[in-house]
């Protein structure tokens, strides 16, 4: 890691000398050549990047595996950001290439030119019962939803709809796997990650123009 940290700590030394306006430029630059060179040489475990939606800014979080975490805005992404350097490595940067192909395909969805996502996912953040949930969400076509009860059977435990309700709130990919698809069995939209209003717009926005 020598070759690497010791030439940028120069560098910050020399823009920080320079005034605030170049040192802004310059640590962008030195940012970007740091997460480059990180990324090539294997010791980038989590890259991250925010992404502009209809739902706010989302937090996109991947690993060498595939997506492993969004967020959206009232989920604190600061402390997302902490949680994964703690239960996935804190080697974690700012380092939006990784996340190109992601933020690409969250473009195309939101614009209604994607209605199925075709990502690596790491699903490390989701175990047992709660993962199974998740892996079938994919299942509910879109603009459609199913109840909570439905997706408890799909994932093989009819009866377990209350933990069926928890494995889609404590969703760790919210959107890709599309949680906002299940809804109460009387057509209520019950509890979502990102908010009601969330889970609505998203659904609108699957259900087309009226």
């Amino acid at each position: 890691m020598n070759d690497i940290t010791a030439p940028a700590a120069d560098h910050v030394t020399t823009v920080l000398r320079a005034g605030p306006d170049v040192a802004s430029d310059d640590l962008v630059r030195l940012h970007t050549r740091l997460a480059t060179v990180a990324e090539r040489r294997g010791v980038l475990d989590v890259a991250y990047r925010t992404f502009d939606s209809p739902v706010g800014d989302l937090l996109l979080a991947a690993t060498d595996t595939g997506l492993v975490r969004v967020a959206f805005p009232n989920q604190d992404h600061d402390a997302v950001l902490a949680r994964l350097a703690d239960t996935v490595s804190p080697r974690i940067l700012h380092a939006a290439a990784r996340l190109d192909d992601v933020a690409r395909e969250l473009d195309e969805y939101f614009t209604g030119r994607r209605r199925a996502f075709d990502l690596r996912l790491d699903l490390r953040l989701a175990h047992g019962f709660r993962r199974e949930v998740l892996e079938q969400l994919p299942t509910i076509g879109y603009g459609r939803t199913a109840s909570y009860t439905s997706a408890a059977a799909a994932a093989g435990r009819p009866r377990a709809v209350r933990a069926a309700a928890t494995a889609c709130a404590l969703n760790p990919l919210p959107v890709v796997l599309p949680c906002h698809r299940v809804v109460r069995a009387d057509g209520s939209l019950g509890r979502y990650v990102g908010g009601e209003p969330a889970k609505q717009t998203l659904l609108d926005l699957e259900a087309g123009p009226v």
